[in-house]
């Protein structure tokens, strides 16, 4: 087997803000604190660590679910009344979903920003 991503730290600004966003919006898991980290479950073999050290964001990460995983997603993004939009470019034009490549080829996408300013995709596959 190749080797496989294990885990990721991300630099936050405030953790119950961030924990909230990746969980109640994003559909992720809240695995608990391993200090100094809160750290968020993305697959059985892959979690997010959430360090609490400030950051001006800017980094992106792109999560790719089933199409009923995206379109609750969507529906939470859109209830929460935050901004989105249909490419990378213009997270906040308030389209979409749009046309975008990703690891496995073409897919529906839709951009935001996360509470640390971090871009944040969601995307799934025609396959999905």
């Amino acid at each position: 087997m190749p080797p496989q991503l294990d885990h990721l730290i991300l630099a936050i600004n405030d953790r119950e803000k961030s924990i909230d966003f990746y969980t109640r919006i994003i559909g992720l898991t809240y695995d608990g604190e391993r200090e100094p980290f809160s750290v968020i479950r993305v697959t059985p073999s892959l979690v997010l660590q959430l360090a609490p050290w400030g950051t001006k964001g800017n980094e992106h990460l792109a999560f790719s679910m089933t199409r009923s995983e995206f379109e609750s997603a969507f529906e939470r993004i859109r209830a929460a009344g935050l901004e989105y939009g249909d490419s990378f470019h213009a997270a906040n034009n308030m389209r979409g979903p749009g046309e975008e490549g990703g690891a496995e080829g073409m897919g529906k996408a839709l951009y935001l920003f996360d509470p640390n300013k971090h871009l944040i995709e969601i995307r799934h596959y025609e396959k999905d």
